[in-house]
């Protein structure tokens, strides 16, 4: 399905997004310029063409468990959360449930308290072999610990939930160079939701 004005989708996404910190604003403040400027905004050939574009992140978040689940990525050979490219014409929002089910046979609920927009973004230079830059919007799923998963094994070598709680080192070595800031973010959201 094509979008009559995806660019002003996108736009929509992405100012949709309150930032917590210097950086996420920055990294908005780039965005919508990026989409304002008229660059395109889609990848239409593998590996990187455009080397800038729109991908989306997704995070099966369990509250009772107060767990994240991430993949063990095999090109990016980090931990990272599943996610995708858009697609040319795509809401970024159906580029999340397309992932979802394609990646792990999961069939999405977006986390009714974290809402239905992305929650956030990022602007990142993606490592290894035809490195590019992600424009990236992060979106919650209503995640369960104990819900079969079946993550492709031609993108994924692990699959493994995370505490969201204090207390694992995000270090970039390992993970997205934005995980802590992410995780920092969902923690806050959900004490806000449950307060």
């Amino acid at each position: 399905m094509h979008l009559d004005d995806p660019r002003a989708v996108v736009r929509e996404r992405v100012t949709a997004v309150e930032p917590t910190d210097e950086k996420e604003a920055a990294d908005q403040a780039a965005i919508l310029s990026w989409i304002d400027s008229g660059a395109p905004l889609f990848r239409v050939a593998k590996p990187a063409t455009p080397p800038m574009h729109l991908c989306v992140y997704f995070a099966l978040v369990d509250d009772e468990a107060n767990s994240v689940m991430l993949v063990n990525h095999i090109k990016a050979k980090a931990w990272l959360l599943p996610g995708g490219h858009v697609d040319p014409g795509e809401d970024p929002r159906w580029s999340v449930e397309r992932e979802a089910f394609e990646e792990l046979q999961v069939t999405p609920k977006f986390h009714e308290r974290l809402g239905g927009q992305p929650l956030f973004l990022s602007v990142t230079q993606t490592r290894g072999e035809h490195s590019h830059t992600d424009v990236t919007l992060w979106w919650a799923l209503k995640g369960d610990i104990a819900a079969e998963v079946r993550p492709d094994p031609g993108e994924f070598s692990e699959v493994r939930w995370y505490s969201l709680a204090d207390g694992t080192d995000w270090a970039a070595s390992c993970f997205d160079p934005n995980m802590e800031r992410f995780v920092s973010k969902i923690r806050t959201m959900l004490a806000a939701a449950y307060a």
